[in-house]
């Protein structure tokens, strides 16, 4: 028998349970979960980590801070002094001659500027190459080229800049407003002048404020650097570690942090000025 005609509603056929997610997509998210906590407990069980050394590490980090205490600072004029100066040279330098390497690729690959597709995907490549090699791989790879010294550590800056340079900067020519360009090419200007009249000026801000920021990351990068050889503080540290001089490192850090912070406070305030 059919049911009588009051219990049925007449918006009852047209009644549907919402759902936020599909089922293939709550199943694809379960999927993903899954991935990622196999991937933990695999790299947990791969890199062994010994409970035993967990359970000791606060004593230890305290017996290391008891013996980094008081600071030498006796220790730091002049060798500390000569190795921070030495390693804003390197940070500096580094900073320029990636600025050198990075500006062209970034106008091959800005598709704006440079309309050769191969053009675009060869500076692409490059600047994902420097991005992919940490600053230490290439330091060893100047070390072995040029020998330990402040030179391997200057150009490990350099090509490890490029890609992080290159890529902002090529974002920030795809980012410009076209009329300026075409009213420059519409006069018959040269090239040179449509970049320098229509192109600068809208990038110029960016161009300032990436080599302000990378040169601030460049002053920390190559602060380690000394530890594979490549000149800087790093070498004094290294020093101090490998001979047990506990209340020489401490100065050594205290020296590091003080740069960051200076140099951090002057490219703010840099960086207010000019942008």
């Amino acid at each position: 028998m059919s049911a009588p005609a009051a219990a049925i509603r007449p918006g009852d056929a047209l009644r549907r349970e919402w759902h936020r997610f599909t089922p293939q997509e709550r199943i694809g998210r379960w999927l993903v979960w899954l991935a990622i906590v196999a991937s933990l407990v695999w790299a947990v069980r791969t890199v062994e980590i010994i409970p035993e050394f967990l359970a000791d590490a606060p004593q230890q980090m305290a017996d290391l801070l008891v013996r980094m205490w008081p600071p030498d600072l006796a220790h730091y004029y002049p060798s500390v002094h000569d190795a921070l100066i030495e390693t804003l040279h390197i940070a500096t330098l580094g900073t320029v001659f990636s600025f050198a390497l990075a500006v062209p690729l970034a106008l091959m690959a800005a598709r704006n500027i440079c309309r050769i597709p191969a053009l675009n995907a060869l500076a692409q490549l490059l600047l994902v190459a420097s991005r992919s090699v940490n600053s230490l791989v290439w330091a060893l790879i100047f070390v072995a080229v040029f020998g330990p010294g402040a030179a391997a550590g200057t150009f490990a800056i350099a090509f490890r800049s490029v890609g992080f340079v290159g890529k902002l900067l090529a974002e920030a020519l795809e980012e410009t407003a076209p009329g300026p360009v075409e009213a420059l090419r519409a006069t018959g200007a040269p090239w040179g002048s449509v970049m320098l009249k229509g192109v600068w000026p809208q990038v110029q801000p960016a161009f300032w404020g990436i080599a302000l920021f990378r040169w601030d990351i460049n002053v920390r990068e190559s602060a380690v650097l000394g530890l594979v050889g490549a000149g800087g503080i790093g070498v004094v540290l290294d020093d101090a570690i490998n001979f047990f001089q506990w209340d020489r490192v401490a100065t050594v850090l205290l020296a590091i942090l003080a740069v960051v912070i200076i140099a951090e406070i002057l490219v703010t305030r840099i960086r207010a000025r000019l942008i």
